[in-house]
C-alpha cells in the first residue's frame, strides 16, 4: 500500500474538536500516511482556543503552513499530495472552492486537488443551510469532491465528546482509503 501525502486545512467555523480528533488520528496512522501539512486561518486559531482552552494545535508533528504561503508544496499539482480535508469548514471556505477564488493557501490547494482530480473532502459545519450553501456544495460535488458534514452518529455509543467527533473522524478517513479501526453498522463488535 502506498502510503498518502495528505492536507489537512483547519477553517475558522466551530468544531474543533473535529481537527484536534483528525490530526490526533492521522499522528497514529504512519503506516499508511507518509506526510501531513497542514494550514490553519487565524480564525481557526482563535476558535480552537475558544473550544478546546489550548492551543495545543502547535503540538502536532506536522509541518504547517501560513495561509498566505502560495510556494507551499501542495500549491501545486506536481507535489502529489493526493487527498485534502478541510476539517471544519466553513460555508464560506465552500464557497471560495466552490468558485474557484483562489485567495489563499486552503482554496488555492483545493482548487488545486480539484483540477488535478484527486480526492478533496470538505467536513461542512454549518445549520440550517441557505440554498446558496446547497448550491455550493452541490458544485463541489459536481466537480468531484466530496461534501461531508460534520453530523456525528450514535449507534457506537460514544461516551465523551471525543468518541462523538470520532464517529465523523472515523467516515472521513474510511473516505480517504485509510484503514481505521472503527465501528461499523451490522459488524459485531
Amino acid at each position: 500500500m502506498q502510503r498518502k501525502k495528505i492536507v489537512v486545512a483547519v477553517t475558522g467555523a466551530s468544531g474543533s474538536i473535529y481537527a484536534k480528533v483528525l490530526l490526533d488520528k492521522l499522528c497514529l496512522l504512519e503506516n499508511q500516511v507518509q506526510e501531513v501539512a497542514v494550514v490553519m486561518s487565524d480564525n481557526a486559531k482563535d476558535v480552537w482556543k475558544f473550544e478546546l482552552g489550548n492551543e495545543d494545535y502547535l503540538k502536532y508533528p506536522f509541518k504547517f503552513y501560513s495561509k498566505g504561503d502560495f510556494m507551499a508544496p501542495f500549491a501545486s499539482g506536481s507535489a502529489g499530495f493526493g487527498t485534502m480535508i478541510v476539517c471544519p469548514c466553513s460555508m464560506g471556505t465552500l464557497s471560495r472552492i466552490a468558485h474557484g477564488t483562489s485567495s489563499d493557501l486552503t482554496t488555492r490547494a483545493a482548487d488545486v486537488v480539484l483540477k488535478e482530480r484527486r480526492k478533496l473532502l470538505l467536513i461542512t459545519r454549518e445549520t440550517p443551510l441557505s440554498s446558496i450553501h446547497l448550491q455550493n456544495m452541490a458544485l463541489v460535488t459536481q466537480t468531484g469532491g466530496i461534501i461531508c458534514p460534520a453530523s456525528p452518529s450514535f449507534y457506537s455509543l460514544p461516551n465523551t465528546f471525543e468518541e462523538l467527533a470520532a464517529t465523523v473522524i472515523d467516515r472521513v478517513l474510511a473516505l480517504c482509503d485509510i484503514d481505521v479501526d472503527s465501528y461499523s453498522w451490522g459488524e459485531s463488535q
